[in-house]
């Protein structure tokens, strides 16, 4: 997206990019879409130029979620602010990262706290608000939950790059140079710049009881819910 693609009209944008460069036979959008240059067309005018280029225009309706309206500003912002519950249940799944896992400096297992570095390849990714959060990965087959910190570990670094370093549970698995997908649960808590290792160290032993409670909270909804489907289905 470049300043010069920003200034195409409706015309010039449905034409020159759908039309002749994608060759779009099917457009499917949502009711309050707009485009072109100062977002000037909606989907009537689409639907014109369909009718004139030969492709089709699907809308969809509001999508509603607990009586809110889903919209893609809206889970962008829930996961600006690190409410991954809330963008959770506006997208219908687990938000997730995923990307190959690299090296680090390996302070973490000095502290009894393992991490595997999550590398995003792309550029465009959304990363979620800097902090600590509750998350689960398949690996060989299996799931395992986890602490998920993302920021610049402000405690044991001055650099300001943002890393994105997972401690899973239970876990005795080599997977450097793996591509792992995390989906993201809950958040734990902000990322906070402790005096010293140890107290960083302290505060993630509370994390984990945190999580644990939390991953156990998970099992006992689903399990509840498995029950309520079978008396469901023995009703009927």
């Amino acid at each position: 997206f470049t300043k010069s693609f920003s200034r195409l009209s409706a015309l010039e944008y449905v034409r020159d990019v759908l039309v002749n460069k994608l060759k779009v036979k099917h457009i499917i959008v949502g009711y309050d879409h707009h485009f072109g240059r100062n977002r000037t067309a909606n989907i009537e005018d689409l639907r014109e130029y369909g009718d004139f280029y030969g492709f089709e225009v699907t809308e969809i309706m509001p999508q509603e979620v607990d009586d809110v309206a889903v919209s893609s500003t809206k889970i962008r912002n829930a996961l600006f602010k690190g409410d991954v519950k809330i963008a959770n249940k506006f997208l219908g799944y687990n938000f997730s990262l995923t990307g190959k896992v690299k090296k680090g400096r390996g302070i973490g297992s000095t502290i009894d706290f393992p991490t595997a570095n999550i590398n995003i390849e792309e550029p465009y990714k959304l990363i979620p608000n800097s902090g600590v959060y509750l998350i689960k990965a398949m690996i060989k087959g299996l799931y395992f939950f986890g602490m998920m910190n993302i920021g610049n570990n402000p405690t044991v670094s001055e650099d300001n790059r943002t890393n994105i370093e997972v401690h899973f549970f239970d876990f005795n698995y080599d997977i450097y140079g793996e591509v792992i997908k995390v989906e993201l649960l809950d958040y734990l808590r902000n990322e906070i710049k402790f005096p010293s290792v140890l107290a960083l160290k302290e505060q993630l032993k509370k994390d984990e009881i945190n999580a644990k409670h939390l991953i156990d909270l998970i099992f006992k909804i689903w399990f509840a819910n498995i029950q309520l489907i079978k008396f469901v289905f023995k009703l009927a």
